[in-house]
């Protein structure tokens, strides 16, 4: 199978959904972050979704993307192929609950790899008086498909800062992944992949057995930074950044770690990654830039 970088630049179709108080919470609960920023509906200023519940926005667009990419001659059946490679997020505001989101999205990027072709997708989220909520640069690779030249559209890509070089992490936190929890992650964020639940379909597909979902362990990752950086405000959390690059298998435990970390102004970059069994590192190159 191959594709072209032709279809660069290539808009889906619009996608419109309003939030409900039960979506933030459950996607809180399925991370076990108890922040009661997340929980605490008798505040004055009242609930918002955690930074990570982004993903589950865009979900719906994902799991149905032929659906969304309107050309005749795109290959579809490459979509099958697809793994979580990569994920960028910028936050411009705090999503809540009752904001009707609109987004729109296209193909950003198309770029050859070692193991298939790199495509990236950027989406915008807006609310319904057109303010900005989140930008994603959501990057699948498509395992054992060729790309037909020599790709487009790096250059429009997010560039993350190089981690300052460390001699050992700053901070390091253990998390056990319980054997339920991919389950609850694909109920309670309502993001649904056979790979996460199906031992059968896992093992079809050449994996040991279900794994879990990277964005879940990405959550994990930016519910410690939050808590540890930001006093769990998640207003203050602007970009979240890594690269999936190992299985995390249920029943096991992560590590997550804080390599560096480096003020700019306003702003604090942090640098970190998860460490799965055996000291495989499963996501690198994390990156989040905090307010102070």
């Amino acid at each position: 199978m191959k594709i072209s970088s032709k279809f660069v630049g290539v808009t889906l179709k619009e996608y419109r959904t309003v939030v409900s108080w039960r979506n933030t919470m459950n996607y809180a609960a399925a991370v076990d972050d108890n922040n009661p920023r997340y929980f605490n509906d008798e505040q004055e200023a009242g609930i918002v979704a955690p930074p990570m519940y982004c993903v589950a926005a865009t979900w719906p667009i994902l799991a149905k993307l032929w659906d969304y990419i309107d050309v005749a001659d795109f290959p579809r059946d490459i979509l099958r192929t697809q793994v979580h490679y990569s994920e960028y997020l910028q936050f411009h505001a705090t999503i809540k609950p009752g904001d009707e989101l609109c987004i729109n999205g296209r193909i950003s990027a198309i770029l050859p790899g070692k193991t298939g072709t790199h495509i990236v997708i950027r989406f915008e989220a807006q609310n319904r008086q057109g303010k900005p909520i989140f930008t994603e640069y959501i990057g699948g690779m498509m395992r054992g498909v060729a790309c037909a030249d020599k790709g487009a559209g790096e250059q429009d890509l997010p560039q993350i800062p190089p981690c300052p070089e460390s001699v050992s992490p700053v901070w390091q936190h253990m998390i056990r992944i319980a054997p339920l929890q991919p389950y609850i992650y694909d109920g309670c964020a309502d993001i649904a992949f056979p790979i996460h639940t199906s031992q059968k379909f896992a093992r079809e597909v050449g994996l040991p057995g279900i794994i879990l979902h990277g964005t879940a362990a990405l959550a994990f990752a930016a519910r410690e930074l939050l808590n540890r950086h930001a006093d769990g405000d998640p207003a203050r959390l602007r970009v979240l950044a890594c690269r999936f690059t190992g299985m995390i298998l249920p029943g096991s435990h992560i590590r997550v770690q804080l390599l560096a970390r480096k003020d700019r102004g306003e702003f604090r970059e942090l640098f970190f990654r998860i460490l799965g069994d055996q000291e495989r590192i499963v996501i690198d190159d994390g990156y989040a830039r905090m307010q102070k």
